[in-house]
């Protein structure tokens, strides 16, 4: 009998900046988006399913889309609004900034700093998404 072993690798092509604010998540939108040029919205929250006791449970989301260069931007609370942590490893951190297509070190290495330059802004620093336990609970 033979057996046949499916192997599969999650789509981690991204950016995560993992950032520590005590502003709420609608103040700190306003200031990226002040401080790096982008248009964050608010989205519908993002949902995903907890362990028990907490089941269901809801992270509030912010995004943009750029035409031009088909990047995306997402600003994601850490902690959820029903309770629990999106990444449970980096409860330290409170919201994540995930970025999709984006190619510019510089760029990136420029929007990190505005945004660890914002005064509420404790730290703002990259994240390797492939070193995080909960990596699946970035894909959306």
């Amino acid at each position: 009998m033979n057996k046949v072993t499916l192997k599969y690798e999650l789509d981690l092509d991204f950016v995560l900046i993992a950032i520590t604010s005590s502003l709420k998540d609608y103040r700190l939108c306003y200031f990226v988006n002040k401080v790096t040029g982008l248009k964050l919205h608010k989205v519908d929250d993002y949902e995903i399913w907890m362990p028990a006791p907490i089941g269901r449970t809801h992270f509030s989301r912010y995004a943009d889309f750029s035409t031009t260069t088909d990047t995306e931007y997402y600003l994601l609370a850490n902690k959820g609004i029903d309770g629990g942590f999106l990444i449970p490893e980096m409860r330290h951190s409170d919201f994540f900034l995930l970025i999709r297509n984006f190619i510019d070190e510089e760029d990136l290495t420029t929007m990190q700093e505005r945004i660890a330059d914002i005064p509420e802004v404790v730290v703002a620093s990259e994240i390797s998404p492939q070193k995080l336990k909960s990596k699946e609970n970035l894909i959306f």
